[in-house]
């Protein structure tokens, strides 16, 4: 394998690295449903990529109805709840076909390896997971400002990792993260399908399909 151009591979959790989708899916759906919201997968492919109150935010305003700063709060927590009950359950074999691989590849390569997730559960599901190790530095909802499709949660993980963002190959499978590289001034690898991340500099289908040497 011959040197990268880059210095370090930023990664996207949930849809990268892991499938976390089916949990959020249930578990949004649920408050959905107590607030007279219906909620399918349609819907559903609303929310990738956005934070957990920006999600709640376009779930409650299709229910019609005014809630108060402290009734979200709420929302947003139960939902979490739910959530978290849900991914306690995960192991090593929630990993998604070809992620151990492309992260030994980065390792190998001598890169630092970064993780940017909006989800304010990446630790936990890092630790279910058994990878929480094999990052340089992950920067989670609880240390940003601002949501993608806002590049602050990739700059923030490449100065974390001391790397300049021009340096750096992003890794994201929604169309908000694939715009929040960009704006960062980074490679953006999509990972699904060409067509929905067009604002990708290349698409794959998915890690077993990550290689070093087509990043040039």
């Amino acid at each position: 394998m011959r040197p990268s151009r880059f210095k370090a591979v930023i990664f996207d959790l949930d849809g990268v690295i892991t499938d976390t989708a089916h949990y959020h899916f249930l578990a949004w759906k649920r408050l959905a449903e107590a607030v007279g919201v219906h909620f399918d997968c349609a819907f559903n492919e609303q929310l990738k990529g956005i934070d957990r109150m920006g999600s709640l935010d376009l779930i409650l305003t299709s229910s019609g109805r005014a809630f108060t700063p402290t009734q979200k709060l709420a929302l947003a927590e139960a939902k979490n709840l739910h959530y978290r009950q849900l991914i306690e359950t995960m192991s090593a074999n929630n990993l998604l076909p070809g992620a151990m691989e492309a992260l030994m590849k980065v390792r190998a390569a001598g890169m630092k390896v970064g993780l940017a997730s909006v989800s304010k559960n990446a630790f936990t599901v890092l630790e279910r997971l058994g990878i929480t190790s094999d990052f340089d530095y992950v920067v989670d909802a609880s240390r940003i400002a601002r949501g993608k499709p806002d590049p602050e949660i990739f700059l923030k993980a490449a100065a974390e990792l001391g790397v300049a963002p021009a340096d750096c190959l992003g890794v994201e499978d929604a169309v908000a993260g694939v715009a929040s590289i960009k704006a960062a001034g980074m490679y953006a690898l999509g990972v699904g399908l060409p067509e929905v991340l067009t604002q990708a500099d290349l698409v794959i289908s998915g890690l077993d399909r990550f290689d070093l040497n087509v990043y040039q």
